[in-house]
């Protein structure tokens, strides 16, 4: 439900997310196909997703280096926390917050 409102307009206008949670593009309406239409608690991105995404930045990844993993095919499986996304869990919440602020490509919110 969370993710459906940071995607569907509302009779008022744009999207309007819960939980601070920022409002997304429809996917039709993302500008490239390597740009993940909204993150999960498991991600997958391939080795463009990763590049457009400048994923992995060591100096500011590390906590996500930890749950993270790359594929043979040079893509990375990034799980944002250890157990599934529970966004009732404010440590869950904040983990979600943070990535989308470290990747504001997701979603098509980033400036083309």
């Amino acid at each position: 439900m969370d993710i459906a409102l940071q995607t569907s307009p509302t009779l008022e206008g744009p999207p309007n997310p819960t939980r601070g949670l920022p409002p997304l593009k429809l996917p039709w309406e993302i500008r490239a196909p390597e740009v993940p239409h909204h993150l999960g608690w498991l991600n997958y991105w391939s080795a463009a997703t990763a590049r457009l995404l400048k994923f992995p930045d060591p100096s500011r990844d590390a906590e996500l280096l930890t749950r993270s993993r790359r594929t043979a095919s040079g893509g990375w499986i990034v799980q944002l926390t250890d157990t599934p996304l529970d966004l009732d869990d404010p440590a869950h919440l904040d983990a979600l917050l943070r990535a989308y602020a470290r990747f504001p490509e997701i979603g098509g919110r980033a400036a083309p």
